[in-house]
């Protein structure tokens, strides 16, 4: 295995274009859901998802020949019910959360401890912002890695598959501000 040295910072508009291929590569490769615009839309405009409003980030880890490897991004919008669960949208309102978003790491660059550094980065953002009482995430435990990567970071606030009927198969978890 071929050692590399990544960079992680705020995307500018530079990393834009690579921020969005490792982004839609991922809904495609990963989730098999491929592009939907009631979802994604912030992949298609990270700028205006991102960039532009103050108390969001994203971040991109770029490798040593420059290419954006990873993105994370945080954004002040709390789940909706619907589809997330009426409960778990009143915990984490707009505004008062920061929910992470976008946490993807191209396949050939795994466990090097990349997504975990970005979340570090995600957290000292929120934190720094002063405005956030809670870090709220879900992810898709169909997702090889992604339940237990979260775990390792937060707890558990809401399993859907314990739901009758199963929900959406959604894992929501809130990450401690102190992290």
């Amino acid at each position: 295995m071929q050692v590399r040295d990544y960079s992680i910072r705020a995307a500018g508009p530079d990393d834009l274009d690579g921020a969005r291929a490792v982004m839609l590569d991922t809904v495609y490769r990963d989730f098999g859901s491929g592009y939907v615009p009631r979802w994604h839309a912030d992949i298609i405009d990270p700028a205006g998802a991102y960039l532009a409003p103050a108390r969001h980030t994203l971040l991109v880890a770029v490798d040593d020949e420059g290419e954006v490897v990873a993105t994370a991004a945080l954004d002040s919008r709390g789940p909706a019910h619907p589809p997330n669960p009426r409960h778990v949208a009143e915990r984490f309102p707009s505004g008062e959360t920061a929910q992470v978003r976008r946490v993807y790491v191209r396949p050939e660059h795994r466990r090097r401890g990349l997504a975990r550094r970005l979340v570090g980065e995600l957290m000292a953002f929120a934190a720094a912002d002063g405005g956030y009482r809670a870090v709220y995430l879900h992810t898709d435990p169909a997702v090889p890695g992604a339940e237990g990567f979260w775990r390792s970071l937060g707890k558990v606030v809401h399993d859907e598959r314990e739901d009758a009927g199963g929900g959406q198969g959604i894992v929501h978890f809130e990450i401690p501000m102190g992290r």
